[in-house]
């Protein structure tokens, strides 16, 4: 198990947010930083952290697209090749973050219409990134006793249940699986154990788990329920986004343990 540092950018700056609660260019906020998101893809190249991801979280008609790409595009110059960038790519912007840096690109939208996976839009994907540098993001939210895909940063329901099969359909298009529990993501709510146990029986490609971790005793339990095969990602809980867990102690907990 690794640690899998994050960087959401909004309007222009890096935030911790409320999961599912994106509209437009509002959101419930935890913290708004006052560092850039160079300063921390530094501080985790530093450290020694690659396969984080930078999050761009306003879409490409909102008035802080600019200066949120902005961001995202220093984050992936002060960590080169460190880094994974997701947030409205498609088959023709993909290129330009590799370019810029980025490892990997994250995907969620584009492969989906209709509440189903788009089979043509998910090869045009594949041929544009190429299946070693595409992550597939199958964030979830749980309805009706199912955890449904969700999109279009985790607004909206799909009709696609978050399974093995689902996983080990898509596992021969992509590098890797992003995961967000997202009832539980920005809460520090604890795990959501149903969530992790579905990614920590998957074995074919490597899957990171994000939502609700607050703690080093969640982390812990991360690498027991994950047999430490599932990566995590912390947010809001970090006292470098304004949480009361040290970041360095999950560092060198990672370090000393894994």
């Amino acid at each position: 198990m690794h640690l899998r540092p994050c960087i959401d950018i909004h309007n222009g700056s890096v935030k911790q947010i409320i999961g599912g609660s994106l509209s437009g260019d509002t959101a419930r906020e935890n913290f708004v930083s006052a560092q850039d998101a160079a300063y921390y893809a530094d501080m985790y190249r530093r450290d020694r952290l690659p396969g984080g991801h930078v999050i761009l979280l306003n879409h490409r008609d909102s008035d802080y697209y600019k200066k949120t790409k902005a961001q995202a595009l220093s984050a992936l110059a002060a960590f080169p090749g460190g880094l994974m960038a997701g947030g409205g790519i498609d088959p023709f912007n993909a290129a330009e973050f590799l370019d810029a840096g980025a490892s990997h690109v994250i995907v969620t939208s584009y492969v989906f219409r209709n509440g189903l996976i788009d089979r043509d839009r998910l090869a045009e994907m594949e041929h544009a990134a190429g299946k070693e540098r595409l992550v597939l993001d199958l964030s979830c939210r749980k309805q009706a006793g199912r955890f449904l895909i969700v999109t279009d940063r985790w607004t909206k329901m799909t009709d696609t249940e978050l399974n093995a099969e689902t996983l080990e359909e898509l596992a021969g298009h992509c590098a890797e699986f992003l995961v967000h529990a997202v009832d539980e993501e920005g809460k520090q709510a604890g795990i959501n154990k149903e969530v992790f146990e579905i990614l920590a029986a998957h074995e074919f490609v490597p899957v990171t788990y994000a939502g609700g971790i607050r703690s080093l005793d969640d982390v812990m339990l991360a690498e027991r329920l994950g047999c430490g095969r599932v990566d995590i990602t912390i947010g809001s809980a970090l006292d470098i986004f304004g949480g009361k867990l040290p970041y360095k102690d999950v560092v060198e907990y990672m370090r000393r343990n894994i």
